[in-house]
This record gives structure tokens, C-alpha cells and sequence, in this order.
């Protein structure tokens, strides 16, 4: 089968189209021929090793040299090929979506997952929203789960126009919040589109020096000190450390130091600071769908590439200035 592998950590370059063996299902595990893979921060972490720190920290993930495992990916979206020994949820033709986590292998034709990893696909969704829609949409969940956003509280988002901004807007705005989306001029009628009751364009106003306060902040983007974010919040309210940092070269602790220095931070004060760490959930992925079937999430795709232009998507992604989600269509 064709998939992009890499050997060495690096910039989008040290990955290539190559034939590899076709992975073979094992007991508790689905075959998916993949037919979407989503584009996520994630990814460029991983392929360039970067922050250093996260190579110590995540040894299952992070070689010395490359990456554990070559084949990069881990949202996917397709049918059931295969199954495994002791399999019964799932049948050969079955659509199905989902989140690999540290297993990845969705930039490829063919990936094996662990059946408590996938669930049925939303059956208003293409492959390609579907395939936008694990990961980046559970770590959105999560975070309105984690900071108890419910009707009637002011929430606001930095980041809301990227891959998880975008649904933590769609998803607090369902919660019953009053929404402000912080975002470029371009993305301005996105984010409003998706249910912003205002949005702050940061490159005319600084969200930081608002006169308005809020009871929830997520930093979904990690370019702002944790002073700047509870600025704006309520005496009692909560902060949602999300942000997967830029791209630029390696750095040594990246986005890491922030959300170190936030869980520190929170033990002294009397804002609740939540650092978001975004697990695969199957009861999540079931929750995800039912909101998707519902029409109260709608996944937004920004550009797809072919499966040989891997490379070009995630260069794209690291400039900054993707906007929702970036899809691989195989």
C-alpha cells in the first residue's frame, strides 16, 4: 500500500510517499481502508521532534532520532477492511471515524486501530468531515466538559477559527454561553457563522484589555502569557489551556512551559486553571456524532490535499494561517 513515511525528524521534506506492507488487523483491532485523515497540529510536533522536552517526556512516541513509529496520522475517517480475532461491533463495510492516538498511521491507504478507537461515522458527513472531526473535536469537548460552560456564562475563545476553536465555539454556544470568538479580519464571518454572538479581531484590538470580563477563557493557540488570559476572567473563573504552540524551528519547551507554568500557577490562585489533555474516548467519538447527526456541530474544512501532498498540507498548517481543519483525502 502506499503511505508517507519518516525516518528522521524534521521539516515536511523528510517525509515520503512510499510502498509499505499492508498492515494485518490484530485481536481487538479493525482494518480501515482509509478514505480521509486529518491534518493536526500534532503532526508537526511529532515530525520535527519538537519541543525537545516532549522526546523525554513521551518516550512511546519520541525516538532519538525520529519518531517511534514512521507513519504520521491520526484521525481517519473510512470502511471497515477487516477484523480482528474477537471482534464483533464491527463488520467488513461498516463507515467508521476516529482517533489512532500514539498508534498514528492514518497518512496511508490502510490502518489498523483498536476497535475501542472508532465509531460508527456521523451519516451526514462525508469522510472528509467525518475524518476532522476526533480529535480536534474532542479536545473541545473536553475543555467545555472540564470548565462546566453552561447557559448563561460569558465565554471566550482564542483560537476560534482554527481546528479546535471552531468547535469549542460551536460546542459552548450548544452549552447555552454568551460566545466571543477572538480571530483574524479574515476569519471574521467564519467564526460568526458558527454561532459568535462577537468576535475581537486581534489585529486591531487585544482581547487582553478588554473592560469585559468572562467567566470561561480557552488559549487554544498558546501566544498569549497566562497573566494576559486571566486579565479578563471573573474573580471565580476558569482557564483552559489548550494551545499547541507555532512552528519555527525547535524549541525546548515550547508550548509545554506555558501549561507547566499554568499548573503550577493554579495551586496559588483563585482562578481554576485547566490544562487540557485531550485523551481518546470512545464515549466521546459516540457523542461527537450524535451532536454531528443533530446539526449541532458541523465540521469546517479548509483545504483538502491528496495523500502524495502530505507534505504540502502540514506546511501549510505550520504557517499559521490554516484556518479550521486541513484533510488528506486517500
Amino acid at each position: 500500500m502506499k503511505a508517507i513515511v519518516q525516518e528522521r525528524y524534521g521539516a515536511p521534506d523528510v517525509l515520503a510517499l512510499e510502498d509499505v506492507a499492508q498492515p494485518e488487523p490484530a485481536p481487538g483491532e479493525v482494518l480501515v481502508r482509509v478514505h480521509a485523515a486529518a491534518v493536526n497540529a500534532r503532526d508537526w510536533h511529532i515530525m520535527r521532534g519538537d519541543p525537545y522536552v516532549a522526546r523525554l517526556m513521551s518516550p512511546a512516541t519520541f525516538g532519538r532520532h525520529g519518531p517511534r513509529r514512521p507513519i504520521r496520522g491520526c484521525d481517519i475517517a473510512g470502511r471497515v477492511e477487516a477484523v480482528g480475532r474477537d471482534v464483533t461491533r464491527f463488520r467488513p463495510g461498516d463507515e467508521v471515524y476516529g482517533d489512532l492516538g500514539d498508534a498514528d498511521g492514518a497518512f496511508a491507504e490502510y490502518a489498523c486501530a483498536p476497535v475501542d478507537a472508532v465509531e460508527p461515522k456521523p451519516a451526514n458527513l462525508s469522510f472528509a468531515q467525518a475524518a476532522a472531526l476526533p480529535l480536534a473535536g474532542n479536545t473541545a469537548l473536553m475543555g467545555v466538559h472540564a470548565a462546566g460552560v453552561r447557559a448563561g456564562q460569558r465565554v471566550l475563545v482564542n483560537g476560534a477559527s482554527g481546528g479546535v476553536g471552531t468547535f469549542a465555539v460551536q460546542l459552548a454556544k450548544a452549552a447555552g454561553a454568551e460566545v466571543t470568538a477572538v480571530c483574524s479580519t479574515r476569519n471574521v464571518d467564519l467564526v460568526r457563522s458558527l454561532g459568535a454572538d462577537q468576535v475581537i479581531d486581534y489585529t486591531r484590538e487585544d482581547f487582553a484589555r478588554s473592560t469585559q470580563w468572562y467567566d470561561v477563557v480557552f488559549d487554544l493557540v498558546g501566544n498569549r502569557t497566562l497573566a494576559d488570559c486571566r486579565r479578563v476572567l471573573t474573580p471565580t473563573g476558569t482557564l483552559v489551556l489548550s494551545g499547541g504552540g507555532v512552528s519555527g524551528g525547535t524549541h525546548v519547551l515550547g508550548p509545554v512551559g506555558l501549561i507547566l507554568r499554568g499548573a503550577l500557577l493554579s495551586r496559588f490562585v483563585r482562578h481554576r486553571i485547566v490544562v487540557l489533555q485531550a485523551k481518546r474516548s470512545r464515549e466521546n467519538l459516540a457523542t461527537l456524532r450524535k451532536l454531528a447527526e443533530a446539526g449541532t456541530v458541523t465540521p469546517v474544512i479548509d483545504r483538502t490535499y491528496a495523500l502524495s501532498d502530505v507534505p504540502d498540507a502540514i506546511r501549510y498548517v505550520e504557517t499559521e494561517h490554516a484556518r479550521a481543519k486541513v484533510v488528506i483525502t486517500v
